[in-house]
């Protein structure tokens, strides 16, 4: 390669091989991902233990779950255009050592109104660190792999909230559950000094803030060391914008691609935290044991854990609107079907999986297509907006499920009615699949016309 030439940087990760610096931000960006998946999960392990400790009665008890849902939108709202702004590596630090810092002080909580607080405070750092893992994530993917490589990593949180059930059952019964919010606090306070020291700022932003050649050179000779780039000049394939980040995911070219990924995100997140906090509560109203309904609810986690990566191989051989289209529209069938198999084990068990394979593995796939949708300027408000937004359906969600059984559906209305918004989330990545075959050249950014190629 000509040293004295312009290089793209997007073309330069495409044409070599994974390097060690791509596995290093991909496994640091996993373990950023996962201790948030701990924090987030960790309060809901140790509520019972809270609410016998403090005597509080559930709508007591309420507030300390939707102070940390409304903690995660604000954050994802506002970490999203500052890291646009300051760069992703930096607010990533912010972000991870904060939520690490409040949820190490909540341990120490005397009242439900100061842990209502500080579960706000920590959902400020969780909401900014995921959105900005993402897209640190896919700016160092090569195109060919990159919605697979985005959703593996995400699944270090599916990881991490395992590991905080795993952690409470353990912890609470011999300590008290002050000590895993001790855990949560620590774990990551102590990752932010191994972020700084390893984690690798994008390149493709330090191409669009000028002036950082050498420091753009010494990142990619790590993934191609053959390479002479000492007189390089880099691009990231797109201008530099001005102004606030957020007003340019509403762009002629970008408009109606962010309003879909809005109406999916929030249908998505909606179906999902519907499911997760009230399908044990359903399951087990059919006479089924909590224990037994408990564990046929964990099938829709393994589900989309399974969905996420599978579903990324899929969005990387295929049109990734096309596959996300299919499998929200799948989602809506399992989900439904959960409601007619409540008498048969086995079948509902492979309900909830495939409900988990196609909603909640469909959303870490829509993620990684938020990426690679947005232009680099903007890529880190597109994937945080789009998943704040989704955190209004998360918190209506959370309360959709107490409405629907204050009605007295039965279970088969019930669950025809929870699949809606998968499909009206299949229809909307339809008409952005639709979109796109008919006028590619008008995508919106280089990794969009790359998804759409697919």
């Amino acid at each position: 390669m000509n040293s004295s030439r312009n290089i793209n940087i997007q073309h330069f990760i495409d044409q070599h091989k994974l390097s060690g610096l791509q596995i290093l931000t991909l496994v640091l960006c996993f373990f950023i991902v996962a201790v948030d998946g701990f924090d987030t999960a960790a309060i809901g392990f140790i509520a019972p233990a809270i609410r016998a400790e403090w005597n509080l009665d559930p709508a007591h008890l309420a507030p300390v779950f939707g102070a940390g849902l409304f903690g995660l939108m604000i954050g994802a709202l506002a970490f999203g255009p500052l890291a646009d702004r300051f760069g992703r590596k930096r607010i990533l630090m912010v972000c991870v050592g904060f939520f690490g810092l409040t949820t190490l002080v909540s341990a120490w909580s005397t009242s439900v109104e100061m842990l209502v607080l500080l579960r706000f405070l920590t959902g400020l750092g969780l909401g900014g660190a995921m959105p900005n893992a993402i897209t640190l994530s896919s700016e160092y993917s090569p195109a060919r792999h990159r919605s697979v490589l985005v959703t593996t990593m995400f699944c270090g949180f599916t990881l991490g909230s395992a590991l905080g059930g795993i952690a409470a059952a353990h912890i609470v019964a011999s300590l008290g559950w002050h000590y895993v919010l001790i855990v949560g606090g620590v774990l990551p306070i102590v990752l932010v000094p191994v972020l700084w020291l390893c984690l690798p700022e994008s390149a493709r932003y330090l191409a669009l803030k000028g002036g950082k050649n050498a420091q753009i050179s010494k990142l990619l000779s790590r993934i191609a060391p053959a390479e002479n780039l000492s007189q390089a000049d880099f691009s990231a394939s797109e201008q530099k914008q001005e102004g606030f980040p957020v007003k340019h995911l509403f762009t002629s070219n970008l408009r109606a691609g962010t309003v879909v990924l809005w109406i999916t995100v929030f249908m998505t997140l909606l179906v999902i935290y519907l499911l997760s906090s009230w399908l044990p509560t359903v399951i087990s109203s059919t006479g089924m044991s909590l224990k037994n309904a408990s564990l046929v609810t964990a099938m829709f986690q393994v589900g989309g854990t399974v969905g996420a990566i599978l579903l990324g191989r899929m969005m990387d051989r295929r049109s990734p609107t096309r596959v996300l289209a299919i499998t929200y529209l799948l989602g809506a069938l399992f989900t439904a079907l959960i409601g007619n198999s409540t008498g048969n084990t086995l079948l509902l068990v492979l309900a909830v999986f495939g409900a988990g394979f196609c909603v909640s593995g469909g959303q870490v796939g829509t993620n990684a297509l938020a990426a690679a949708f947005y232009p680099t300027a903007s890529r880190a408000t597109g994937v945080s907006w789009s998943l704040g937004i989704g955190r209004i359906g998360s918190v209506l969600g959370s309360l959709a499920g107490g409405w629907m059984l204050a009605f007295n559906w039965s279970l088969s209305t019930m669950f025809i009615v929870v699949g809606i918004p998968s499909l009206i989330a299949a229809v909307s990545m339809a008409a952005m699949a639709g979109r796109m075959a008919r006028s590619s050249e008008q995508a919106p950014s280089m990794d969009a016309v790359e998804a759409a190629a697919h």
